[in-house]
């Protein structure tokens, strides 16, 4: 059997079994090791994709795909993996709570994402999305002396049993109807009788509402803001980028490829989940007072976004939702890791948005840098966060869906007040109180940096490459 299609699994699940058997025998100490080791892995994983996972075609019987759809969306993963595995070796290094097993369970997620992203069976859909959760849940409540860490993975868990319960009704209603798992099939079934069969609307309706929670959008995003706050920072980093580009790739690969012939049912469903994650997320962060559950509104609200390049489909479309989500995982990164640089002198990490106040007389190159994905996030012009938001609208208009593209950019005049609002509290209130502890020049700095530069304006010469390989990537699907 040929396994270089799925070399970048291999490479993961091997090396996080091993890297278990590290955190096994030498405990808290060996937290540096696993940790740039598990960073290790992820890059050679990257490197990985290239050749046979992106083009190697149906795997297994037609349960997996190895195309660049999957390969582009794994590379986004990794990528974000590592970042937080970065983040969580500087949250926890002072901290007897930062045990080995952290970038252990953080690989174990990522194999689960790549499932995930390549998925073209109901069964393997299934599988790569309980491998993340269940190491999601134990990540949510990883610092287990901390009340709102316990109670953000308490949450976390109990609906995520809830919607897994939920999509796996729906895929045995698929399956039952259609006599398959796989995508092809669904397709066929749904193509010969349409949404003429309840059974089979039925079951779309429920596999699009367990999607919706993986992805936080409205009606399904309630657990979004309390996991966000009480989760540690660099877990909900993580959750804010890699596990939500998994399961908005694995929703983009599910609506046009197994759900195609029924686009007019599940438009429907994702217009209103798009257009409601947009307001919902603009207007809900307005009273916000810790910046973490701000940027979990901003989530939902960026995946509202990306919701309107797949409901207008095709090549375009799919291209859009690749090209917002590779630059959306940059600038909520780079936010989470200047939340992460707020630290009293005491060294004790600050979340309350007034403790920025007054932070560009302080700190003004961390003052800069927030200013900068905030910006970038509410997608003004010139930042580079405009473009992505311009190709949805785009791809929207071509299909048709003009007031789809209005209410948009309502949504994206209205959301702008709260990124901004940061942006005033740090240059023009006075500071609150003591200044904050200075940063050291480490791998955060760095990383900081990089994605000020890459969502600054100086990211437009990126446009050609990235649109080249997002455009590559969706054609694959089709």
């Amino acid at each position: 059997m040929n396994l270089a299609p799925i070399l970048p699994e291999l490479i993961l699940t091997i090396g996080s079994i091993a890297l278990m058997m590290v955190a096994a025998f030498v405990g808290r100490r060996g937290s540096a090791l696993t940790s740039w080791a598990s960073v290790a892995l992820l890059l050679v994983a990257c490197v990985s994709l290239i050749g046979p996972p992106q083009s190697a075609g149906m795997l297994f019987g037609g349960q997996l795909a190895a195309d660049g759809f999957g390969a582009l969306g794994k590379l986004i993963i990794y990528l974000c993996a590592a970042v937080a595995i970065v983040m969580a070796h500087s949250w926890f290094e002072r901290d007897f709570e930062h045990g080995a097993e952290y970038p252990v369970l953080v690989l174990m997620a990522a194999v689960g994402m790549s499932v995930m992203v390549s998925a073209t069976s109901l069964v393997t859909l299934y599988v790569g999305v309980e491998l993340n959760s269940l190491a999601a849940y134990v990540l949510a409540s990883y610092r287990r002396t901390d009340e709102r860490s316990a109670e953000a993975g308490l949450k976390y868990f109990v609906l995520g049993a809830l919607a897994s319960g939920i999509m796996l009704y729906g895929i045995s209603l698929l399956y039952g109807f259609t006599g398959t798992a796989q995508f092809e099939g669904v397709a066929a079934a749904f193509a010969r009788e349409g949404t003429q069969s309840i059974g089979l609307l039925f079951g779309l309706v429920f596999l699009l509402a367990g999607l919706a929670f993986k992805i936080s959008a409205v009606p399904f995003h309630m657990w979004t803001p309390d996991v966000y706050e009480g989760a540690p920072t660099p877990v909900t980093a993580f959750f804010a980028s890699a596990p939500k580009v998994a399961a908005v790739l694995l929703g983009v690969r599910v609506c046009l490829d197994a759900l195609g012939p029924a686009i007019d049912a599940w438009r429907q469903i994702m217009i209103f989940a798009a257009l409601a994650s947009i307001m919902l997320g603009a207007v809900a962060a307005y009273g916000q007072t810790n910046i973490k559950r701000l940027l979990a509104y901003s989530s939902i609200n960026n995946v509202g976004f990306a919701l309107i390049g797949l409901v207008a489909g095709g090549t375009a479309g799919a291209s859009a939702v690749l090209f917002y989500m590779a630059i959306y995982v940059v600038m909520t990164l780079g936010a989470f890791l200047c939340v992460q640089r707020m630290r009293g002198e005491d060294g004790e990490y600050l979340e309350s948005i007034d403790s920025l106040s007054g932070l560009a007389q302080t700190r003004p190159g961390l003052a800069a840098a927030m200013a900068t994905f905030m910006w970038s996030l509410a997608g003004l012009p010139p930042f580079f966060g405009f473009w992505p938001k311009l190709l949805v609208f785009q791809a929207a208009v071509a299909e048709g869906f003009n007031m789809l593209a209005v209410f948009g950019i309502l949504g994206t005049v209205i959301g702008a007040y709260y990124y901004l609002r940061i942006v005033k509290v740090m240059y023009f209130d006075a500071p609150s109180g003591p200044p904050y502890a200075k940063g050291r020049a480490n791998v955060e700095g760095v990383l900081i940096l990089l994605a000020a530069l890459i969502v600054s304006p100086l990211g437009y010469a990126l446009i050609d490459p990235i649109a080249t390989l997002t455009n590559n990537a969706a054609g694959s699907l089709f």
